[in-house]
């Protein structure tokens, strides 16, 4: 039943129920992307559970996200149920054996897992922008904020980082405009308003470090198989812009930080994105543009994903086009939207002329699904009907003692655990804002001792006005001190040299007026 290098996935029936072959995903075209779709309570959820299982047998690391609680099973040995060796017998996997597997609990809240964080620096504009449904405008102004922190060496790393960042620069708005375009404080505003609402909504658990090292979901156990990282994600899910934002934020990290590998014997990780319509939602078309970009190029890599959701009319045309494996559970076809959507699965498959892929989506049972997976030289296998394999593994959750257990021996107990609060754009601001304060202080009181020493004859005042206003008025008189730029000699006129200049000024005056009159009377007279 088990074939080397292939992961079984279940077995395929023909019309008239009898047994036809085992349905396989090709390790060596495994990086080559996929989806999972299908309506609530069709068995997607252990879909991806038994890929998982397969892809850790087969050494390669697995990270997704368990949205309802029930994925954590897969860390404890499976347990004899009716249905399950009902369906084991039925597709013929003997022996059917149960297995626990090497998980490691990641929770963004630290509750149910070790403490997963970045950086806001390693988040980006884009997906920060995106995170806080920002306007073009305003995600003009929070790329502005990163240029300048990366050109004043201020490491943004948390929520208070940013903040007092935007705080400083609302106060230099015109200096900042005039360097990097138009800044309003509107802007500024809206964007402090916006952090808030995140940090409210428990984001800031999520800023910080120590920052996640892609390394730690990548990782492998003694004997060979991949570690299979599980996010709690049922109270991330109250947010889901942020749960969308965070795993898109992984997947870029990924597409950044890993080597080119072209196409390898098999992944070097397997990505899952469960409740993938979430990404997609209300997203602008930039973002679209680059999830589109790091699925095309995240293969070259060694990196699958696997988009998991209900309807495939949720993911993009231009994203849908580049996943290769499929698994179509049950859709329900109501209303006209479900018709569409069921049409569109239908025919995403290479037909298979033994069934009609339209009316076999309708009347898929709990567990079945209709697998196509790319075969030889990266074809798309016919499609077909199959009965999905059971999981080795608990179907259903594990219980807080089992989930610490596991906590307790993870290779990476106790390195995410402890908040790090280093130096960064926070305390930086802070200090040049006291060391400014601190010398405008200095300036001032330096200003004042020289106006304490300076003589009296060189203080600016007028008479009657200032502190010692009141006492002129008691002083006797006295002989005003010669000014410093007056002429050597000069002394003050007496009352009596004024009286007389003014009188010769007056006479002098009447007589050139007397003169004047005279002058123009004979020039009259000539005329």
């Amino acid at each position: 039943m088990l074939e080397e290098g292939k992961l079984y996935i279940g077995t395929s029936r023909n019309p008239d129920d009898s047994i036809n072959k085992g349905e396989y995903l090709d390790l060596k075209y495994a990086n080559r992307h996929g989806l999972i779709t299908g309506a609530t309570g069709t068995g997607k959820t252990v879909t991806l559970q038994i890929l998982a299982e397969s892809f850790s047998n087969a050494g390669v690391p697995v990270f997704c996200a368990d949205v309802k609680g029930d994925l954590s099973g897969i860390a404890a040995i499976g347990e004899y149920k009716d249905f399950l060796e009902k369906r084991a017998k039925a597709i013929g996997l003997d022996p059917y054996e149960f297995q626990e597997f090497p998980v490691i609990f990641w929770d963004l809240f630290g509750e149910k897992g070790h403490r997963v964080r970045t950086t806001i620096t390693e988040m980006g504009p884009l997906l920060l922008a995106r995170l806080m449904d920002m306007s073009e405008a305003q995600e003009g102004v929070l790329n502005i904020a990163f240029k300048l922190a990366d050109e004043n060496g201020l490491p943004l790393l948390d929520l208070k980082d940013l903040q007092s960042l935007l705080s400083y620069m609302s106060g230099e708005t015109e200096k900042l405009s005039a360097m990097y375009g138009n800044i309003t404080k509107q802007s500024l505003a809206t964007i402090q308003r916006g952090l808030l609402v995140l940090e409210q909504q428990g984001a800031e658990n999520f800023f910080g470090e120590p920052a996640l090292r892609i390394a730690d979901i990548m990782r492998t156990t003694n004997d060979g198989r991949g570690a299979i990282s599980v996010l709690a994600a049922d109270r991330l899910m109250m947010n889901p812009r942020l749960y969308a934002t965070f795993l898109l934020w992984l997947l870029s990290e990924l597409f950044e930080e890993l080597p080119e590998v072209g196409d390898p014997d098999k992944p070097r990780l397997v990505f899952f994105f469960d409740e993938a319509h979430l990404l997609f939602d209300e997203a602008p078309k930039i973002l679209i543009d680059r999830v589109e970009q790091v699925v095309r190029l995240i293969r070259s890599k060694g990196v699958g994903v696997y988009f998991v959701t209900q309807n495939p009319l949720d993911v993009p045309e231009s994203v849908l086009s580049q996943l290769g494996n499929r698994i179509q559970h049950a859709l329900r076809a109501y209303t006209p939207r479900e018709q569409k959507a069921v049409k569109v699965a239908a025919e995403t498959f290479r037909p298979n002329p033994a069934f009609d892929c339209f009316e076999a989506i309708t009347q898929l049972g709990v567990g079945e699904a209709l697998v196509s997976t790319l075969g030889a030289k990266g074809v798309p296998s016919m499609v077909e009907r199959t009965l999905v394999r059971p999981p080795s593994s608990r179907l259903g959750p594990v219980t807080e003692p089992e989930r610490q257990k596991v906590m307790a021996v993870s290779p990476v107990a106790g390195q995410y655990d402890t908040d790090l609060d280093r130096d960064s754009a926070f305390e930086m601001l802070q200090r040049r804002a006291a060391d400014a304060a601190k010398a405008e202080e200095q300036e001032r009181a330096r200003e004042e001792e020289t106006e304490e020493k300076r003589p009296e004859s060189r203080r600016w005042t007028l008479p009657g006005y200032g502190d010692d206003a009141g006492e002129r008025e008691d002083r006797s008189p006295t002989p005003r001190k010669t000014s410093s730029r007056s002429r050597p000699g000069y002394q003050r006129q007496t009352v009596t040299e004024a009286v007389i200049k003014s009188v010769a000024r007056s006479a002098a005056s009447s007589l050139g007026r007397a003169l004047v009159r005279g002058i123009l009377g004979s020039l009259k007279k000539g005329f």
